[in-house]
């Protein structure tokens, strides 16, 4: 497998695996910060730029739409990413907490589990030059 998967598999999944964690661990308050956080257009703004940085360092430096779930996961998050930060540029505030709330607290645990068990089982595949 690519390095570049490898590592983007265990930096999106670790990443994800912990704040949804982190959000499971006490999601009545959870929730209430990303309620005040979305109330706050400039924070929301800040976040969708950043998620829109991410997604775009996902989308050009990982284009791979073969060889296994693996590769083709990480591209699809970096899309999903992309899209998820330009929407947050443009959401109401509450359509922001619907959105997190369902991301975060119930996808985002199994798949960052999942990213980082199959990340850092992966075998760097050696290039023949």
């Amino acid at each position: 497998m690519a390095p570049r998967t490898i590592y983007l598999s265990r930096l999106i999944g670790l990443f994800t695996f912990i704040v949804a964690l982190s959000m499971l661990a006490d999601r009545s308050q959870a929730v209430e910060t990303v309620r005040t956080v979305v109330q706050d257009r400039p924070v929301m703004i800040v976040l969708g730029l950043l998620g829109v940085a991410a997604g775009l360092a996902i989308v050009l430096g990982h284009q791979v739409w073969s060889g296994g779930v693996l590769p083709i996961l990480v591209t699809i998050l970096g899309w999903v990413f992309l899209m998820r930060g330009t929407i947050l540029l443009y959401l109401s505030p509450q359509a922001a907490v619907r959105l997190v709330d369902w991301f975060y607290i119930g996808f985002a645990a199994a798949l960052g589990l999942y990213l980082t068990v199959r990340g850092f089982s992966a075998t760097i595949a050696k290039r023949i030059v």
